[in-house]
């Protein structure tokens, strides 16, 4: 097939309108197009068919007879055409009506609201499903093919995924100002934290499995004085007094703000970690998913660059 040589959509249009309101001008107001343009158009119409299509009249133009066959054919290719768009937009909803994404409980909290916000005037007619889980359970769900995008915490990923970098975070140890760390004046040596009964949570998350892949190295760790499934339960039992937790920054950023909880670093310790989109290795992305990718992406860029 020689592409080239088929006609211009919207000139047939045009010849159809020109037809049906029984001249150019008219038809050229219709499409909301100079008389001129039409006439231009119309002309490359004819060239591209090799018929005449139009009678050109001092007072002005009518259909000729291969120009009135042009127009019933034309109805039929502009009816197809219609009905190949509608097809591909109807296809397009459906992909973009559901866009299944599984995000670990720190980038789902502090992140994936933003992104959002961003996509919805990108991708208007996309409604994402986001199931908030650990970082294990996101590969999984990304492996098995229940969410198409992820977004991680943990140092390492499964066989089978690709990644790219959508920002940077760093662990803190946290304790309440009541607690005797708080007022400690020498540094908070790694082998004394690694030993200490900390509040965590729970395994599979990417926060605990970043903390104690780093911690491992200053010996065997302390059986956790507390496992819980939330950032937010963490806090509160941080609030209670009931011992020192390690959670995200981006978590504990307002407690450390106004003082309801305070850091106490640990000396020579580097708890930063890499925050990932995870999707099916191989796997080309597009459509609503790829405009995520690239939202996220380029929000953790800024953050990076504005170090916040």
């Amino acid at each position: 097939m020689r592409l080239n040589r088929w006609p211009d959509l919207e000139a047939l249009a045009l010849l159809v309108t020109v037809s049906e309101l029984g001249g150019v001008g008219r038809a050229a107001r219709q499409h909301g197009i100079s008389q001129p343009s039409a006439s231009s158009r119309l002309r490359t119409l004819e060239r591209r068919l090799g018929v005449q299509v139009l009678q050109r009249l001092p007072v002005g133009s009518r259909l000729t007879a291969e120009g009135q066959m042009v127009v019933d054919w034309a109805r039929d290719v502009l009816g197809a055409a219609d009905a190949l768009m509608a097809g591909v937009t109807a296809m397009r909803r459906e992909r973009g009506a559901a866009l299944p994404v599984a995000a670990s409980m720190t980038v789902a909290e502090y992140l994936v609201p933003g992104w959002l916000i961003g996509l919805r005037p990108i991708e208007p007619d996309v409604t994402v499903g986001l199931q908030v889980v650990n970082s294990a359970r996101v590969a999984e769900l990304v492996l098995g093919g229940e969410a198409e995008l992820g977004f991680v915490e943990g140092p390492s990923l499964p066989v089978g995924l690709a990644s790219r970098l959508v920002g940077r975070d760093r662990l803190v140890v946290v304790v309440a100002p009541g607690h005797p760390w708080a007022r400690r004046r020498t540094p908070l040596r790694p082998r004394e934290l690694a030993a200490t009964p900390l509040i965590v949570r729970e395994p599979g998350s990417g926060t605990r499995i970043t903390f104690e892949t780093v911690m491992e190295r200053y010996g065997p760790l302390a059986e956790p004085l507390l496992e819980l499934g939330s950032n937010s339960a963490v806090k509160v039992a941080l609030a209670s007094g009931a011992g020192p937790a390690v959670l995200s920054e981006l978590a504990v950023g307002d407690e450390l703000a106004d003082g309801r909880l305070l850091a106490v670093p640990p000396e020579g310790v580097d708890l930063q970690r890499r925050l990932r989109a995870v999707w099916i290795e191989g796997r080309r992305l597009d459509g609503p998913a790829r405009s995520l990718l690239t939202l996220a992406t380029r929000s953790g860029a800024a953050r990076r660059a504005t170090g916040s």
